[in-house]
């Protein structure tokens, strides 16, 4: 059983406005994908009446909540994905409490102004109390950052680290001054190594993937990922001076040709060779892709999985193919 004061997340929020009311954020995407037994919460889900063919996210999800005892959820109602309408229903219907959020579709400020004081009037907090608790987060942050650029400029942190770090920047695993001292003691260990550059230098796009091997074996086919993408934006890359401002500036909820922008200007400040698009089966971003190839220009591979697990044999035949050809 979870704490009472834990609120669950769909995706990144404004967690600012959670500590400021004391509560603790748990991204329930992580609390599903670092289970034990992820693959048995899909299935859960499945028994629990939702279809074969929706995205495993929201079927780990619709779990993480049940097992966790987790009563209330903020769920991302625009911006996300296109199932959580159906899914706050669901949660409603069994008693859990559940707070919408909408990240405007044009990344209008005024329409961000109001939803940030909507979440902080459900959480009976202020947008004050939430910007003090920006200033805290930023310098959890900033260490974070640090790790990533010690990723692609001094080749001292290797890909699946960089994904670590940067991907629990979205709930601080619920307590950030530890999550900043753990993150400053790795930044210690990780300065003191010799470089390890590698091979091909890979940008990794899309949505966080659910295979548990990719970093893995792109290592073994001696590939580097020097920029993940989504993990990046949830730690909030950049300076901003207040809670809309760095929501504005966040890609990941904005139209794809805001989000190809940056990461364009990021591909080429980290000299990447090629990218792996990771798509999530039955999920609407997969539509992207074609506008992804066609804007990116690198050499771009897509890779869909559906379900929590390894690598399929095609998909490692896939990836090793495609490695081969940028290292040529």
């Amino acid at each position: 059983m979870q704490d009472a004061r834990a609120v669950g997340i769909t995706t990144t929020v404004p967690v600012e406005i959670l500590f400021a009311a004391g509560f603790t954020p748990l991204d329930l995407n992580n609390a599903f994908i670092t289970a034990p037994d992820p693959l048995a919460m899909v299935e859960e889900a499945e028994r629990a009446g939702f279809p074969r063919s929706m995205c495993a996210w929201v079927k780990g999800i619709y779990a993480a909540v049940r097992r966790r005892g987790i009563d209330t959820v903020i769920g991302v109602v625009q911006g996300d994905c296109s199932n959580t309408h159906a899914l706050m229903e669901i949660l409603e219907a069994e008693g859990v409490r559940v707070v919408d959020f909408a990240f405007p579709f044009k990344r209008e400020a005024e329409l961000l102004d109001a939803q940030l004081d909507h979440l902080a009037r459900a959480f009976a907090t202020t947008r004050e109390a939430a910007e003090a608790q920006k200033r805290r987060l930023d310098a959890v942050r900033a260490t974070v950052h640090e790790i990533d650029r010690r990723t692609w400029q001094t080749d001292q942190v290797g890909g699946a680290e960089n994904f670590e770090w940067t991907i629990n920047c979205s709930d601080f695993r619920g307590d950030p001054d530890r999550y900043g001292a753990e993150a400053s003691a790795f930044l210690a260990e990780a300065s003191a190594r010799p470089a390890q550059p590698g091979g091909p230098r890979l940008a990794l796009l899309g949505v966080p993937p659910i295979c548990s091997d990719l970093f893995a074996r792109l290592a073994e086919m001696g590939a580097r990922v020097v920029l993940n993408e989504m993990p990046r934006q949830f730690a909030m890359p950049g300076d901003s001076k207040s809670l809309r401002e760095q929501y504005l500036r966040y890609t990941y909820p904005y139209d794809v040709f805001y989000r190809l922008e940056d990461i364009g200007r990021e591909c080429e400040r980290r000299r990447v060779d090629g990218a792996v698009h990771y798509v999530q089966s039955f999920c609407y971003r997969q539509i992207q892709d074609r506008l992804i190839r066609e804007r990116l220009g690198l050499p771009i591979l897509t890779l869909e999985c559906d379900r929590p697990g390894p690598l399929d044999a095609a998909c490692r035949t896939r990836l090793e193919a495609f490695i081969e050809m940028l290292a040529r």
